[in-house]
């Protein structure tokens, strides 16, 4: 897979290396938590607009959040004439997995290994949306009988 196609992970330590080496920071959205919640988590890139609406916390508390929420984080690592991209989004670990499963993303680190930092890329073949829509649509009519 070429390096301007979207990769999807949970890994936090791909995820760490990704950000750091394009100088993020981990960061939650000013005024969306309370009472102990931080709220909706970001990357701050330096030189964006994230400034007026972002305020850094530590990486232990946006991997919490992270894990929380059950997200993964879906990026690039280049833009298609060779720059180093920031091209990120926060997605459901279910958007990411119906992502790779269609061939649109690769998945790269899996659990439990993610939390220890290993990290996997996957390439046996998987099914597809209307696959796995077919299966589950043949599951719940086989439970009705």
């Amino acid at each position: 897979m070429s390096q301007t196609a979207s990769k999807v992970t949970f890994d936090h330590n791909e995820i760490r290396r990704w950000a750091e080496e394009r100088g993020a920071k981990p960061a939650c959205v000013k005024g969306t938590g309370g009472h102990g919640d931080i709220g909706m988590i970001r990357l701050d890139f330096p030189g964006y607009s994230g400034e007026e609406s972002l305020q850094p916390i530590s990486w232990e508390e946006w991997f919490k959040k992270f894990d929380e929420r059950n997200l993964a984080l879906l990026y690039q690592e280049t833009t298609a004439d060779g720059q180093k991209s920031n091209f990120n989004k926060l997605v459901s670990r279910e958007t990411a997995e119906q992502a790779e499963a269609s061939g649109h993303s690769q998945l790269v680190g899996e659990a439990p290994e993610a939390k220890e930092g290993k990290t996997a890329t996957h390439s046996e073949p998987t099914e597809s949306g209307k696959e796995q829509t077919a299966k589950k649509s043949a599951k719940a009519k086989a439970a009705e009988s």
